[in-house]
């Protein structure tokens, strides 16, 4: 392959990665990935192993202490708050909670995440309706999400971080709160979007969730990684 385009199909590269809270132990400690455009990917790794930071240092939410991190070919530590957009934009996120406005309906929590970005009127009920229908809930665009199950919600999560067309979904424990039946729907739908180009990022703890995907697998321990 050239290497022009080589470069251009790795959508993720973390070069050396460190990373302290206390300033003296890393959580992190020289990690080094890269992941292609339109890969599926699960970030294993017990509790605390560092897979969550991972996530928010690829949104920006999180900086660094040493080394380099490209997304789409974009120096995330180099961006400010002036220009975090540059990279969000592209980027959906789903988190294990949730996150649902709860003063807020179905369809009000979904149309929220363009609403942030001032798409118009009618793009936005248009994008908003194909995201609940992707992820079978158009009935309940009108309930309040105390009034949804757990899966619903998390379906609900998953249609607002789809919803403006992003390159790259990071998940977190997406199915962490939810019964096996409940994962394996989840795990699904992050598999279609995946098939329709979408680069995913899956963290979890859970070796049952990994081995229903026949996907790449990075693995965290005590701060290193290595591919299973």
């Amino acid at each position: 392959m050239h290497p022009f385009l080589l470069a251009h199909t790795k959508m993720i590269q973390l070069f050396d990665i460190v990373k302290m809270y206390d300033g003296s132990t890393p959580v992190l400690d020289n990690i080094s990935m890269e992941i292609g455009k339109s890969e599926f990917v699960f970030l294993t790794g017990a509790s605390g192993a560092g897979k969550t930071t991972i996530l928010k240092i690829l949104f920006g939410w999180e900086p660094f202490d040493k080394g380099q991190v490209l997304v789409q070919g974009i120096n995330v530590g180099k961006l400010t708050h002036r220009n975090i957009h540059t990279l969000r934009r592209s980027i959906g996120v789903v988190f294990q909670d949730y996150k649902l406005l709860p003063n807020k309906t179905v369809f009000e929590n979904v149309s929220f995440a363009q609403e942030v970005i001032a798409k118009d009127r009618k793009t936005i009920k248009f994008n908003t309706w194909k995201a609940l229908k992707n992820v079978g809930l158009t009935a309940k665009k009108d309930v309040y999400p105390a009034y949804l199950s757990g899966g619903e919600q998390q379906r609900i999560a998953i249609a607002r971080a789809m919803v403006n067309s992003p390159s790259i979904i990071l998940a977190d424990e997406p199915t962490g709160n939810l019964d096996p039946d409940i994962s394996i729907e989840i795990l699904k739908l992050f598999e279609e979007l995946n098939r329709e180009g979408t680069t995913i990022i899956f963290a979890t703890h859970s070796q049952e969730i990994v081995k229903l995907g026949n996907h790449r697998i990075i693995n965290l321990n005590r701060g290193k990684v290595g591919t299973v």
